[in-house]
């Protein structure tokens, strides 16, 4: 018995002994200690979520103002002639962006009107030409024609960003004697191409090799391709160099 108190004595003071020291490091500390600290990173973390909440808010009213007005004065609204289902045409409003310093000729509102219906008549009986590559390709095949009619018309988005996209066109257009003109916008273009994107470059080509068109829409069209280069050659007529 004797033995078993002084073993059980002995535990006690090696126990006591350890805390004193780890109360003299500053190792332990006390359950209320804890309990203070880790209420106040509670409340510290709670006021930087506010103070964070607040200043995102405040960012993002400045930004909205600022971005209306940024809106209002980049990103103009014009108005294209866009057939419905069941052929009426139909007054659309599609964003319009930057234009490009050389958009010239700049189709006005009536003109680009007109080219965009012929964009769609063309894109109906296989007669367009979209994108750059196709574009360009059809160009470099196409020779000088001494005709009054060319090979085609080209019709060049002025809102294309980077310029740089079709910047070479209106050189090449020159060099093969194919009239060009440009629209404000490319989603209008695209749409009138019969496209789900915005398009930065179609060609309305005079003639195809695999068309299939009865006397009627025949005639109707080369109408139309006819008044449509009447249109475009008299628009580079007053180009601004």
């Amino acid at each position: 018995m004797a033995k078993e108190r002084s073993e059980k004595r002995e535990k006690h003071d090696k126990k006591e002994k350890k805390e004193k020291r780890s109360e003299t490091d500053g190792v332990k500390k006390s359950k209320k200690e804890k309990k203070d600290k880790t209420e106040k990173k509670e409340k510290k973390d709670k006021k930087s979520k506010k103070e964070t909440k607040a200043a995102a808010s405040g960012s993002e009213s400045g930004l909205d103002d600022e971005g209306a007005a940024d809106a209002s004065a980049l990103v103009d609204v014009s108005m294209a002639d866009v057939e419905g289902a069941n052929g009426e045409a139909a007054l659309t409003t599609v964003p319009v962006g930057l234009i490009v310093p050389f958009a010239n000729p700049l189709a006005d509102d009536a003109d680009s009107k007109a080219v965009l219906k012929a964009v769609r008549h063309a894109a109906k009986h296989s007669h367009l030409k979209r994108g750059t590559k196709e574009v360009v390709k059809s160009l470099r095949k196409s020779a000088k024609d001494a005709s009054s009619l060319p090979v085609g018309v080209v019709i060049l988005a002025a809102d294309i960003s980077p310029m740089d996209v079709i910047s070479h066109l209106p050189v090449l257009c020159e060099d093969h004697d194919v009239p060009y003109i440009y629209v404000r916008s490319r989603v209008a273009l695209g749409e009138a191409g019969a496209t789900k994107r915005p398009t930065s470059v179609v060609m309305v080509s005079a003639k195809e090799k695999k068309e299939k068109m009865d006397a009627k829409e025949l005639a109707k069209w080369e109408e139309s391709y006819k008044e449509l280069v009447r249109m475009v050659r008299k628009a580079q007529q007053s180009v601004r160099v």
